[in-house]
């Protein structure tokens, strides 16, 4: 199921709440290393959170009749996204296999989603189960895994801080999760 978007942004209030930002941290917002920050901010909110206005099963619509019924998997996707919580980033790698019922889509279409979705606030379990339940939905793909190896700022720069630690979440649909063999061949190609 596609969310509703949300409205599209107000880049000027955007601006204004972080120019009162600067100013109640007690910095000079005129100086002239901070007269631009609410632009150069707000600019990168709503590149950072593009995913917000897009539609992730948009890329998986343009599919192939191949016949193929075997495991596709492109893994090793690097993806950069956001903390809901403290609106720090996480980053990583994900990993995405899936077996098509005849239908293939370009590998492309697959990185597009995992960006698409990445490009939100999120957490990564969320971040995992969406990308799954995505391309199930729209290929009918009989079996679906996704593997995501992230590193969260708001944990190694801040509170614990403990540089390195990496989060692996995964989400196994349909044969990846009922079949064993699939599930550990898959996690074996990953290189999991």
């Amino acid at each position: 199921m596609t969310q509703t978007a949300p409205r599209t942004p107000d880049r000027d209030a955007l601006m204004r709440s972080l120019t009162e930002v600067i100013q109640h941290l007690g910095l000079d917002g005129n100086s002239n290393g901070l007269a631009e920050t609410p632009r150069r901010i707000a600019d990168m909110y709503l590149e950072l959170f593009e995913g917000l206005w897009l539609d992730p099963h948009e890329p998986l619509a343009v599919q192939f009749e191949e016949g193929h019924s075997e495991m596709v998997i492109l893994k090793d996707i690097p993806f950069y996204s956001m903390c809901e919580h403290h609106f720090l980033p996480f980053h990583g790698r994900a990993h995405l296999g899936y077996l098509p019922d005849g239908r293939i889509v370009g590998l492309s279409k697959l990185a597009r989603t995992v960006e698409i979705y990445a490009r939100r606030p999120q957490v990564q379990e969320r971040l995992t189960s969406q990308i799954a339940d995505c391309v199930e939905e729209v290929l009918g793909a009989k079996g679906v895994g996704v593997v995501i190896e992230a590193e969260h700022l708001c944990m190694t720069s801040r509170g614990i801080r403990k540089p390195g630690s990496r989060m692996v979440t995964s989400a196994m649909r349909g044969r990846f999760r009922d079949g064993e063999k699939t599930r550990e061949e898959f996690l074996r190609l990953i290189g999991s």
